[in-house]
């Protein structure tokens, strides 16, 4: 079928797997306005057997609705079709967003993460898994406490996600070190800072600065490091 339509075989696949047309269709998500919160209420008053749009919106302007008489025109000509109400469809998060979101502890997540990350677990249960693995190894840091940790290795190992059995072999390898790592206050990311900071400058004035200024930014840049050390910077913690 693919050489037969000239379309790669991944395409093809996920319209031979397609239950309906809606699964293959790429609708960019609707911007938010201001008829949103009247939505449930044009759908009620439809259902009560109210299909005027020049009523229904007299009867938002009641409500306190500003907006014009065209677009509840527009919101209801789905339900003239048979169609539901078009509602507003969020941006799924990228994985980088994902993966902050499930980094962040629960105590510092905003109401936007504690809103959408429930709903986006139940949608995967292996981002479930994933993400109570990572609140577990993440208690672990909170409490200097490695004593969970053969527990949660043979549990990252037996989840059957290819990419976190290859870390748990990876981690069991080293886990001493990893036990070092958990319980003493001692990291190596002091040292990694310091490299991204040089990095950083290298970047920032290559060609446009001598030794003597490089060398200025880099003891100026350790300088502030160090005087806000005590604020908290890791999100799993």
């Amino acid at each position: 079928m693919a050489r037969e339509l000239g379309l790669d075989r991944r395409t093809v696949g996920k319209y031979a797997r397609a239950g309906t047309w809606q699964e293959v269709m790429r609708r960019p998500p609707r911007k938010p306005s201001t008829l949103d919160p009247y939505l449930d209420y044009l759908q009620q008053r439809w259902d009560e057997g109210q299909h005027s749009a020049k009523i229904l919106h007299e009867e938002l302007q009641a409500k306190g609705y500003l907006g014009h008489y065209q677009r509840v025109k527009m919101a209801v000509a789905p339900l003239r079709r048979g169609l539901p109400l078009d509602e507003p469809r969020e941006r799924p998060p990228s994985l980088r967003e994902a993966a902050r979101w499930i980094t962040t502890h629960l105590h510092r997540r905003n109401l936007h993460i504690s809103n959408r990350l429930p709903r986006l677990l139940d949608h995967c249960p292996e981002l479930r898994q994933t993400h109570d693995l990572v609140r577990r190894f993440a208690a672990m840091l909170d409490n200097h406490d490695a004593t969970p940790l053969p527990d949660w290795l043979d549990d990252l190992a037996g989840n059957g996600l290819a990419p976190l059995v290859g870390l748990a072999g990876a981690l069991r390898d080293y886990q001493h070190v990893v036990a070092q790592g958990v319980t003493t206050p001692y990291s190596s990311g002091v040292n990694e800072g310091r490299i991204t900071d040089v990095k950083l400058q290298k970047r920032l004035m290559a060609g446009r600065a001598g030794v003597p200024l490089l060398r200025h930014r880099v003891v100026l840049m350790a300088h502030l490091r160090s005087r806000y050390a005590d604020l908290p910077t890791d999100p799993c913690r």
